[in-house]
């Protein structure tokens, strides 16, 4: 496959960072509902966001990667629909949390719970329909000149995702902060 083949080292980590994201989304949603625990909120918000921009990764270079595999740019397959839609859901977890009004925090979690539910069956969906990805074995099977830089991309990829996740968390923190005492001023 040329070039195009390098879009693998991009691609597969950023669905393993999607995946990451909307794992750490929920179990954060799940301590929100039980606990009402504002550090788990801002977890949850955070890691909805990451999903959110990992996941519009994967949707953009896995159609590059497709068009020079497969000939098309997407096709409808159980694991593209899947990812789509669990792509959406975060983006409506983000949309509840903005535009939602008072209790929006509780729904939003739910919904963060939900996408969180789907990342096992976009995972395996590939090793129960016939799709035209390749199953979850793949990766033990790589060549080792292709699973060296395979495993640094990964690599790499988590040490960006926790980067940006405290990072993130900590900016959520001074931003509700920052919104408490604008209504502590306002009364």
């Amino acid at each position: 496959m040329g070039v195009v083949q390098k879009i693998f080292y991009y691609h597969v980590p950023s669905a393993m960072m999607t995946f990451m994201a909307a794992f750490v989304c929920g179990v954060a949603s799940a301590v929100f509902l039980f606990r009402r625990s504002q550090l788990a909120d801002q977890i949850a918000v955070s890691a909805a966001e990451l999903a959110v921009v990992f996941g519009i990764i994967v949707l953009v270079t896995g159609p590059l990667w497709a068009r020079k595999a497969w000939g098309v740019w997407w096709l409808w397959d159980v694991r593209l629909t899947m990812t789509l839609i669990m792509w959406m859901i975060f983006v409506s977890y983000l949309l509840l949390r903005r535009f939602g009004g008072p209790g929006s925090d509780v729904l939003a979690a739910a919904v963060g719970l939900f996408g969180t539910a789907l990342v096992p069956f976009v995972y395996v969906s590939v090793n129960f329909w016939r799709t035209q990805h390749p199953t979850t074995d793949v990766v033990r099977t790589l060549p080792p000149e292709m699973a060296a830089p395979f495993r640094w991309a990964i690599f790499s990829f988590l040490l960006f995702f926790v980067a940006l996740l405290i990072t993130r968390i900590r900016l959520e923190s001074s931003r509700m902060a920052l919104e408490e005492a604008h209504v502590a001023l306002e009364d």
